[in-house]
C-alpha cells in the first residue's frame, strides 16, 4: 500500500485533488522499480496522515521521483483512456456537452503530465505519440493482422516509462533490460485486457483486437506466456540495490503476472519454479472461479457462519478447514496447508484491493465535488452582485468538508 498511497498523494500534490481518480495499480510498478534500484533511504518514504481507507491510521508512503514519475505516467495514460471512451461514445460520454468537458479534462491532464515529466527529465511526447498511433493501427487492422502490430504502441509507452526508472535511480545500465521488461509488460496488459473484454465487446459491438484480427486464443495465451518469461529474464539482468529491495518488484513482475495470465485464461498454478505445475483446469475461455482447487468441487465457497459479507468472506476456504490463522495482511485464513494459506492470502489481497479501489473512487468524488464548489464560490465572489451566491456555495462546501472530514489521506481542500 505504501506505493499505491504514494502514487495517489503524488497525483494530488502535483496535479490537484481531481487527478487522484487516475490512481491505478499498474502505475505503482513504476514507483516500486525506482525504489528497488535506488535502495530505501530517508528521502524515499514519509508518514502520511490518517486515511479512512486505512482505518484512519497513518502510514509510511512512497514519495520522491519514483512516485512523481508514476503519477505523471498514470495521468497521461488516463487522459488517453478518457479520449478513448469519448471516441467510443461510452455511457454519458455519448452526449456532446459531457464529451466536450471530458476532452477538456484530458487536455489539461496532458499539459500537466508534460510539465511534471519535464521536471523529471521524462518526455511524455513518447506516450502521447504512442497513444495517437494506436487509433490509426486499430482502424487499419483486420483478419490476419499480427496482434503484436496492434500492441506495439502500448509496448513502446510502457518501455519508455520502465526505462526511465533506471535514469532516476542512477543506474543507467538497467535501462535496456527494464525497457524490455516494460515492453513485455505493456504487451501483457493489452492482451489480457482484450481477453477479459472479449465476450462483452462481442455483445456491445465494441472493437476488440482478438476479434478484429481473428486470432486464436491459444496463440494469445502463447504470447502471454512468452511475455511473462521474457519479463523474468529481463529482471535477472537488472541490478537492484539489494536482494531485499528487489523482492517486491520480483513478486509483482514475475509471480503476479503469471497469476494474472492464469486467472484470465481460467487456469491454475504457476509455471515459476516452486509455484505449482501450471496445469489447466479448463480450456481458454471465460475465467473460472478462483475457489476451484485440484480434486475439489468447483463453484463459490459457502458463506462463513456468523459473518458479514466483506473482506473476511474472501479468506473462507470452505468446510473442513482447520483452526483459523491470519495472513500477512491481517485477514483471517485457514491452516489447511501451505498451499491453501497462500491461495487464501492472495484472494484476500485481491478482494481487499477491489474494496479499496471502490472506496477511493467514491471518496475522490466527494473531494472533487468540494473543490468544484469552492472554486465556484470564488468565481461568484468576483462577479457583480455575487456575494449571496458566494455565501451559499461556501456553506455548501463547508457542509461537504464537515460531512466527510478526511475524504482522502492528507486531504487539503
Amino acid at each position: 500500500m505504501a506505493h499505491l498511497c504514494g502514487l495517489c498523494l503524488a497525483l494530488r500534490g502535483d496535479h490537484g485533488q481531481f487527478a487522484r481518480v487516475a490512481t491505478n495499480y499498474d502505475g505503482l510498478v513504476i514507483s516500486v522499480l525506482v525504489e528497488a534500484q535506488a535502495g530505501r533511504s530517508d528521502g524515499w518514504r514519509r508518514t502520511a496522515g490518517p486515511c479512512p481507507l486505512r482505518g484512519m491510521r497513518t502510514a509510511s508512503v512512497a514519495q520522491g521521483e519514483g512516485a512523481r514519475l508514476a503519477a505523471t505516467v498514470s495521468l497521461v495514460l488516463a487522459s488517453a483512456k478518457v479520449r478513448d471512451h469519448v471516441a467510443d461514445g461510452d455511457g454519458a460520454l455519448a452526449r456532446r456537452p459531457v464529451a466536450a468537458a471530458a476532452r477538456r479534462v484530458a487536455g489539461r491532464w496532458d499539459r500537466a503530465g508534460e510539465r511534471s515529466g519535464a521536471a523529471l527529465g521524462f518526455d511524455t511526447a513518447l506516450l502521447l505519440d504512442a497513444v495517437g498511433r494506436q487509433a490509426e493501427l486499430e482502424s487499419h487492422a483486420g483478419p490476419g493482422t499480427p496482434l503484436l502490430t496492434i500492441t506495439e504502441p502500448t509496448e513502446t509507452a510502457t518501455a519508455a516509462a520502465f526505462g526511465h526508472t533506471a535514469v532516476l535511480a542512477g543506474r543507467p545500465g538497467n535501462r535496456a533490460p527494464l525497457e524490455e521488461a516494460g515492453r513485455l509488460f505493456g504487451r501483457l496488459a493489452h492482451l489480457l485486457d482484450a481477453v477479459e473484454d472479449l465476450a462483452q465487446d462481442a455483445e456491445t459491438g465494441a472493437w476488440n483486437p482478438i476479434a478484429a484480427t481473428g486470432a486464436d486464443l491459444a496463440e494469445v495465451r502463447r504470447l502471454c506466456d512468452d511475455a511473462v518469461h521474457g519479463v523474468r529474464l529481463a529482471l535477472k539482468d537488472t541490478a537492484f540495490a539489494s536482494k531485499g529491495s528487489g523482492r517486491l518488484a520480483h513478486v509483482l513482475l514475475a509471480h503476479e503476472l503469471e497469476r494474472a495470465v492464469d486467472r484470465t485464461f481460467g487456469t491454475t498454478g504457476c509455471a515459476h519454479p516452486g509455484h505449482g505445475s501450471g496445469t489447466p483446469e479448463s480450456s481458454y475461455g471465460p475465467p473460472q472461479s478462483p475457489w476451484i482447487t485440484p480434486g475439489g468441487p468447483g463453484g463459490a465457497p459457502p458463506e462463513p457462519p456468523g459473518r458479514r459479507r466483506g473482506c473476511s468472506r474472501a479468506a473462507w476456504c470452505g468446510p473442513g478447514s482447520a483452526a483459523p490463522a491470519r495472513c500477512a495482511a491481517g485477514i483471517r485464513t485457514t491452516t489447511r496447508g501451505a498451499g491453501s494459506r497462500a491461495r487464501a492470502c492472495a484472494i484476500s489481497a485481491v478482494t481487499a484491493a477491489t474494496v479499496v479501489t471502490a472506496a477511493a473512487t467514491a471518496a475522490t468524488a466527494v473531494a472533487a465535488t468540494a473543490v468544484m464548489v469552492v472554486t465556484a464560490a470564488a468565481t461568484a465572489e468576483r462577479s457583480t452582485g455575487g456575494a449571496l451566491k458566494c455565501r451559499r456555495l461556501s456553506t455548501a462546501a463547508s457542509w461537504l468538508i464537515a460531512r466527510f472530514p478526511a475524504p482522502l489521506q492528507d486531504t487539503e481542500l
